[in-house]
């Protein structure tokens, strides 16, 4: 189940976050992200915290991720790492050429 839900969410051409919102990397990410103009359907945030199948959902991502913490952020349907790496990203500004590779910008 939570293999297809995780599946289910990351496509080709949008930016995933699945995260706990009391996680300061979690902030990081969101904050990072928001400040792009995205285009509708287009950036997703997840909370998995208080689903029944959380640890199932972070098992998985272990699996495609190699790390079961969140935020984990998918750029298409590459993992991207999480908050330190989308800061990383941004800072050196390579996140808006994969945000746009992907078309999800207006």
């Amino acid at each position: 189940m939570a293999q297809e839900f995780v599946a289910g969410k990351i496509k080709g051409d949008k930016v995933v976050v699945f995260l706990k919102p009391s996680c300061p990397y979690c902030v990081t990410a969101k904050n990072v992200l928001s400040k792009y103009g995205f285009k509708s359907g287009h950036l997703e945030f997840i909370d998995i915290s208080g689903r029944d199948d959380m640890s199932e959902i972070q098992d998985y991502l272990n699996n495609i991720t190699g790390a079961r913490t969140v935020p984990r952020v998918f750029i298409g349907e590459e993992c991207v790492g999480g908050g330190s790496d989308v800061s990383a990203l941004d800072k050196s500004g390579k996140l808006e050429g994969m945000l746009k590779s992907i078309g999800a910008l207006q």
